[in-house]
């Protein structure tokens, strides 16, 4: 059977079908929830999985906790350093926290020199001159202890003393006359070590706390230029943070260690570097930053892509209008189709083309605006003809065919409709005033009319027009 090839229709019957929900295609168009769920399954339960791990890990690592920062003096989490402030403090000891290195050495000058400042530089934030600005205290008669120093504060405090990995358990091995250390005794694990060479050794920078060949704690005179003699130990290096945390103050001997080192003195300047610190003038450029390699890939991936863009976007040449050697009639197309949709056996589809078309002539006949819909057309169309609502909104919009048998009658039902509703609204060959539809079915005020019906010829059906 023959399709016609018609303007788009008011409503699909398509679309009125996912309405209704009677027809067995309107979940494929128009998809359910639960449908959606379906298809999605594999990536919900991925995305299920995955949160479920992180929830797991974040649980384990214990992210659940506040973590506050690193040896932070008022910090009480388990990484905080609060015990061992409170303890200093009832032992006499005056603490200030800084953020700054202006803020800290302040706080020395204003102690007169006696003081000790701690430095833990976390994230390496101070460059050579600050480092060595820092360790000029050292001149005031103050002392300074470097908790895990990095390279950067090794090569400007400490040169001949380098890191050396971690120490495997527990230390008890003192090896040296630190008054501090020979209190501590031992030190408990999760160590970093320290190892000293010849000419760090010579300029008088000895070690503590022995581990095969290396140190958790070196102490020394400090950088060259600092003004320390080959006999003070007024500069500490402490290998790992472990020794001053809430965690592990209270194993073997890291809280005798840390108040030895830090309560030397009166006065005790906690300094955690802040982001004031580094000096934007010195701080590296992109450029700088950038591996050489980079600037030439970008640059001969730019050529590229000019060069790809050019050879895909070339054109040999001007339009050209090409004159058909045949012309293609409009029947031939909509026989063409049609034999396409038996073949492929599309009835639902074909169905559908055959119903917009004569809903669309429905439409214009009844003077109806093309943004009515379906079921107000139907009946309508019901209303003139003085058919059962019912019927011919089963025709229009809900049944399907099951078989080419079934196909065939509801086209020759359309066309039996057609030809009744053109009957009624011109039974003596003039137009007749519309049925109208009732007043709550009837389309807005401000829609906008259709254009008039083309005029049937004689050999054309209902239903066949184009």
């Amino acid at each position: 059977m023959t399709s016609t090839a018609t303007p788009k229709a008011p409503a699909t019957a398509a679309s009125s079908r996912d309405a209704s929900g009677s027809s067995p295609d309107a979940a494929a168009l128009t998809p359910t929830p639960l449908a959606l769920l379906r298809r999605g399954r594999t990536w919900i339960v991925l995305g299920a999985v995955l949160v479920v791990g992180a929830i797991a890990v974040f649980a384990i690592q214990g992210g659940i906790r506040s973590q506050g920062s690193t040896l932070g003096p008022d910090d009480a989490g388990q990484t905080g350093s609060r015990a061992l402030v409170e303890v200093l403090r009832d032992h006499g000891v005056a603490v200030t926290a800084t953020r700054s290195l202006d803020d800290t050495l302040e706080a020395v000058d204003a102690a007169g020199g006696d003081a000790t400042v701690l430095l833990y530089d976390e994230y390496g934030t101070l460059d050579r001159a600050r480092l060595l600005e820092l360790a000029d205290t050292v001149d005031a008669g103050a002392r300074l202890v470097v908790a895990a120093p990095g390279f950067r504060a090794l090569e400007a405090l400490a040169p001949g003393v380098r890191l050396a990995g971690d120490a495997p358990g527990p230390i008890d091995d003192v090896d040296c006359e630190l008054r501090a250390a020979t209190q501590a005794e031992a030190l408990s694990d999760g160590q970093r070590l320290l190892t000293i060479d010849d000419d760090a050794a010579a300029e008088g920078w000895r070690g503590c706390f022995r581990e095969g060949d290396g140190f958790a704690v070196a102490v020394g005179p400090g950088p060259a230029g600092a003004g320390g003699d080959a006999a003070s130990d007024r500069l500490s290096l402490v290998g790992a943070e472990t020794v001053f945390t809430n965690d592990r103050i209270d194993e073997r001997g890291n809280a005798a260690l840390a108040i030895g080192l830090l309560g030397a003195a009166d006065e005790l300047v906690w300094y955690l570097p802040g982001p004031s610190d580094p000096d934007a003038a010195t701080a590296p450029t992109l450029g700088e930053l950038t591996p050489g390699w980079v600037s030439p890939v970008l640059v001969l991936a730019l050529v590229v892509t000019v060069a790809a863009g050019v050879w895909r976007g070339r054109r040999l040449g001007p339009l050209v209008v090409e004159r058909l050697p045949v012309t293609v009639p409009a029947g031939e197309t909509r026989q063409g189709r049609a034999r396409l949709y038996a073949r492929s056996a599309q009835r639902e589809h074909a169905l559908d083309q055959l119903r917009m078309a004569a809903v669309w002539r429905f439409a214009t006949a009844l003077k109806l605006p093309r943004t009515t819909e379906v079921t107000v057309i139907a009946d309508a169309v019901a209303q003139s003809t003085g058919r059962d609502r019912a019927t011919v909104r089963h025709l229009l919009v809900d049944e399907s065919p099951a078989n080419d048998a079934a196909f065939l009658r509801l086209g020759v039902e359309l066309a039996d409709l057609e030809r009744d509703l053109a009957r009624a609204v011109r039974p003596d060959g003039r137009s007749s005033p519309p049925a109208r539809p009732a007043a709550s079915a009837r389309p807005a005020a401000s829609a906008r009319p259709a254009a008039s019906a083309p005029e049937p010829t004689a050999d054309d059906q209902p239903g066949r027009q184009p």
